[in-house]
């Protein structure tokens, strides 16, 4: 049985590749030669994306902030 940290290292690779990789298809939509789209649908893109990494963010440094909390002591 693999560890937590295994877990982590496998899925956190293979997930970030995926997401990398369609970030960079999201990007191709932007040739005008091939795509037609105003700035307000371009922005809507962008704003999605920058919701989900602003959660992402959040999501982590939760992860972060609930290991320091273990670390307080009034004594």
């Amino acid at each position: 049985m693999r560890d937590k940290r295994e877990r982590f290292v496998e899925l956190g690779e293979a997930r970030v590749k995926k997401a990398a990789q369609m970030i960079r298809l999201i990007g191709n939509l932007s040739n005008h030669n091939n795509y037609e789209y105003s700035d307000e649908d371009a922005q809507k893109i962008v704003s999605a994306l920058d919701a989900e990494l602003k959660l992402l963010r959040a999501k982590f440094q939760a992860g972060l902030s609930k290991r320091a909390t273990g670390e307080f002591r009034l004594k």
